[in-house]
């Protein structure tokens, strides 16, 4: 079979890219493309794996801008759909619904946010992908019944122990072992559904790094240009290998689902400060019942820093962590199987 995957996102490149292995191993054909965003276009060239971009990277902003660029990709996608005819198509994008039903091709939606909380999304994706994939726990709202659910979640699809081996020699050159070390992540928060919401300004930034420089090293990786003060703790690393650094790291404090969500699987205490707690299902999950991650809204930065400081003082706390780790693998499958499996039928 021919598919057609599409990655909008850094977080589907590691999402798919086992799948995509294993489909390729089967002797299947696994058409990539993309549009730029952040490290993505780099993530794929290190891979070496050949990709389509449907949409370079650009300046323009704004309303119309989004709208222009999603119907300008919607008429890259289509040549590229008609030139190649994909048995199926696959993706987290709502334009492979549409192209799916304008093409009469099965398109495989796969998402971690509850519909009701992406409705624009969820409008498109809903009523006309064929299937929509995403953990038991989240919802498809008014298309549940074309829900495809499993006890994992994205980030299993590359973080599971099947999948990623922790590797001290990719840290080595930027983390001292012998001490604590820091991750702080700064998003862009510049997504349709962000509209309203924000997370780490500068202030608090600053105090968070105040406390954590005296108990270690602090890193930050960010979406977002730094402020000057800030540059001298970007982290230098390969996108590739930043899963090594989070599982090393001895705390992770951001304001980015996906890679709060990557820590917390990964058995680092993780810290999520921005004003979509309490609305996303997985991680409400995670942090509820496998007691992985906290989330704070941005209407308490005392409670963040409280809590910073609690966990920055509490003896063995990665050995704690590692246990409800365990605890919830044992609970959780592979989800890249899952997807090829799936894929396959």
């Amino acid at each position: 079979m021919t598919f057609l995957t599409y990655l909008g996102h850094p977080a589907h490149f590691h999402l798919f890219k086992e799948t995509i292995k294993n489909l390729q191993s089967k002797s299947h054909t696994v058409i990539i493309v993309i549009k730029s965003k952040d490290v993505l276009e780099k993530l794929l060239i290190d891979s070496n794996l050949p990709y389509i971009n449907v949409s370079p990277k650009t300046k323009k902003a704004g309303r119309i801008a989004l709208y222009y660029g999603f119907f300008k990709r919607l008429a890259v996608l289509a040549k590229i759909i008609h030139k190649h005819k994909p048995s199926k198509l696959i993706g987290s994008a709502a334009e492979l619904a549409l192209l799916g039903k304008i093409f009469r091709v099965p398109s495989y939606v796969f998402f971690e946010d509850d519909f009701e909380k992406v409705q624009k999304f969820a409008k498109i994706a809903g009523p006309l992908a064929t299937h929509l994939v995403c953990p038991n726990c989240c919802s498809a709202w008014k298309w549940n019944y074309k829900k495809t659910g499993y006890n994992s979640y994205h980030e299993l699809a590359y973080l599971h122990p099947n999948h990623f081996t922790p590797d001290s020699s990719k840290v080595n050159a930027i983390f001292d072992l012998t001490k604590k070390n820091f991750i702080l992540r700064f998003a862009q928060l510049t997504a349709y559904h962000d509209v309203g919401k924000s997370g780490i300004n500068t202030d608090i930034a600053q105090r968070l790094i105040d406390i954590l420089l005296p108990h270690g090293n602090v890193y930050i990786t960010s979406e977002r240009p730094l402020e000057s003060q800030f540059e001298k703790y970007r982290i230098q690393i390969s996108p590739l290998d930043i899963h090594h650094a989070l599982y090393f790291a001895d705390m992770y404090i951001g304001d980015s689902q996906t890679m709060t969500a990557e820590a917390a699987v990964l058995g680092t205490p993780a810290i999520r400060f921005n004003d979509f707690v309490g609305e996303l299902a997985y991680l409400e999950e995670l942090e509820h019942v496998y007691h992985l991650t906290y989330g704070i809204k941005t209407t308490d930065p005392e409670k963040l820093i409280s809590k910073v400081k609690e966990l920055v003082e509490t003896p063995d706390l990665k050995t704690e962590w590692n246990v409800r780790r365990q605890n919830m693998l044992a609970k959780s499958i592979d989800f890249s199987e899952f997807m090829t499996t799936l894929l396959e039928k």
